[in-house]
């Protein structure tokens, strides 16, 4: 039995779910999303809370349980607050720009990368080398952060690279600590 899939959503004020067989429409003051769920999984709308209920006990169903109410939650709470993922740009020279939809980094290459932000994805630069990757689809704005950093990865001798900012490196000694 699933502890994550029997857990009830509560519905913020402001937040419009809209319900037809398989088919959610999650509406909120940030934008809409929709989604397609398992036909395995029945989703019900009453007293301003969403509940899912399966529809058998196979493993198979359970996972898919779990995994439909988080997916939805995920959609409430990004029509709501929305999410965002930190980046940090780290190496000498190296630096990042945004104009328009457009971010071009500068991260050790012969030339700049240029990386085309999707519509729904807006990122920014402070002056720090931080990149901020925000938007209402948590599943988007994650693979445009993942994309980001693999532009340039941080390496393990001087970390530099681009990386997450909760993101540890662990340091390789180079060639003076062999001896």
């Amino acid at each position: 039995m699933s502890r994550i899939g029997k857990e009830p959503i509560p519905l913020p004020s402001g937040v419009k779910v809209e319900v037809n067989g398989t088919h959610i429409k999650v509406t909120g003051s940030k934008g809409s999303l929709e989604r397609d769920v398992r036909p395995e999984i029945e989703v019900k709308l009453e007293d301003n809370q969403l509940s899912f209920i399966p529809k058998g006990t196979s493993k198979r169903v359970m996972a898919f349980w779990g995994m439909t109410r988080t997916l939805i939650n995920n959609m409430v709470i990004g029509v709501e607050k929305g999410f965002e993922k930190k980046l940090v740009v780290e190496g000498v020279g190296y630096r990042g720009k945004v104009s328009g939809s457009t971010l071009t980094l500068n991260v050790g290459y012969s030339n700049p990368v240029e990386f085309k932000v999707p519509e729904n994805i807006s990122a920014d630069i402070d002056k720090e080398n931080v990149i901020t990757v925000g938007g209402i689809d948590k599943e988007l704005v994650g693979q445009v952060a993942a994309r980001i950093r693999d532009i340039r990865k941080p390496e393990p001798y001087k970390g530099k690279g681009i990386r997450y900012i909760d993101e540890h490196i662990v340091r390789k000694v180079g060639k003076a600590g062999a001896a």
